[in-house]
């Protein structure tokens, strides 16, 4: 028997069968088949293949394989994207590769032949019904003037360094040091990029990526990050059966809502700690309605404080282009997203989370950008 037809036994037994019993057939026969794993990997770079076409980038398969499926099966999508990617016949762009660059290089273990071949079988079971996503095609051409933006990329490396030491250190004063020196940074690359268009503008068109929204809790998470989204021209799009949101809006701009979101969340968990630990502290027990109601509480007043100070830092020579941009914006998300609802927050019936939650987003270190002369 050929190890092509006895792939195509395991697959028939194994992933057009949703029922254990199929896949512990289609393994039988791929754990007494050693001569088939050559075979088996490279249905599996096809699997990969599809899921390009159907929208999905490596962070996104990795994402909904770590949600849906364990470490291991991690390990082995991991392992497929990197031996599929000298076959990939599409050009990409830096935010592709930087994805490739972040996936893990730990093997899967195979402590047993059957059980690892089961878990290449779930992993593409799961492969096999991924939905079409829309697609993010990225631009791989710079625009004219691209070069002059290293030095803003180098500055971003600063900023996401400085926020790292801000959320990992215990000092409450140090930490507000280093994010604030962030923010200064942060501020001044947002400025110089505006005046950069507004002075010498260029091809340069909206991009679109993804940023995980992970449980628990995401529907207030997701809430947090159309906040931070709006306050830096963009828009962000909620897909919550797939736990991510898409957010659409310029290449430094999108770099933004990543940097400060993310900071944003493990500055919320950290005072959502604290506060519970207080709560706790004076005789109540640990409610998942107290969490839910400070995230929420914590987004809504964080948005409103962006909000306003987005409105604030914005002079009159700044508004032409940023009218231009907030209309290619819309533009192209509208194209991505022709049909989207409105969600309303659920959950949230917690009055002390809602007081806590709000007393942190005040305390947050939001920052905020000078005018411009």
């Amino acid at each position: 028997m050929s190890t092509s037809s006895t792939v195509d036994r395991a697959f028939r037994a194994a992933l057009y069968d949703a029922t254990d019993a199929g896949l512990d057939t289609g393994a039988s026969l791929l754990a007494a088949d050693p001569a088939a794993d050559a075979e088996l990997a490279r249905r599996g770079e096809e699997f990969v293949a599809t899921a390009w076409r159907r929208g999905w980038q490596p962070a996104d398969v990795v994402r909904i394989v770590g949600r849906e499926l364990d470490d291991v099966h991690v390990r082995l999508v991991s392992a497929l994207i990197r031996a599929q990617g000298p076959h990939d016949d599409r050009p990409r762009g830096p935010r592709w590769q930087a994805q490739l660059d972040a996936l893990s290089t730990e093997p899967a273990p195979r402590a047993d032949r059957f059980s690892y071949v089961t878990a290449v079988l779930e992993l593409y079971r799961l492969l096999l019904r991924l939905p079409a996503l829309e697609p993010l095609d990225e631009a791989v051409t710079p625009s004219p003037g691209a070069g002059d933006r290293r030095p803003e990329s180098r500055m971003l490396g600063r900023i996401r360094a400085l926020l790292a030491k801000a959320e990992a250190t215990g000092f409450p004063e140090e930490a507000e040091a280093l994010s604030a020196k962030a923010q200064e940074l942060m501020a001044r690359h947002s400025v110089d990029e505006a005046l950069l268009a507004a002075r010498a503008p260029s091809a340069e068109t909206p991009d679109a990526c993804r940023i995980g929204v992970e449980p628990p809790y995401e529907q207030a998470k997701a809430v947090l990050l159309d906040a931070v989204a709006g306050a830096n021209h963009c828009r962000a799009v909620w897909n919550e059966p797939l736990g991510f949101s898409t957010v659409v809006g310029f290449a430094t701009d999108l770099e933004a809502v990543e940097l400060l979101y993310t900071s944003l969340l493990v500055q919320a968990t950290t005072a959502m700690t604290k506060a519970e630990a207080a709560q706790r502290a004076g005789g109540r027990k640990r409610t998942k309605t107290f969490r839910q109601s400070f995230l929420a509480a914590y987004a809504h007043r964080v948005g409103t404080r962006l909000a306003a100070a987005a409105e604030s830092q914005v002079s009159d020579d700044l508004l032409p282009v940023l009218a231009s941009r907030a209309v290619a914006v819309t533009d192209r998300t509208d194209r991505l997203f022709p049909e989207t609802t409105t969600t309303r927050l659920r959950g949230v019936s917690d009055a002390a989370g809602w007081e806590e939650g709000a007393r942190a987003a005040d305390d947050a270190q939001v920052g905020t950008h000078p005018r411009l002369p």
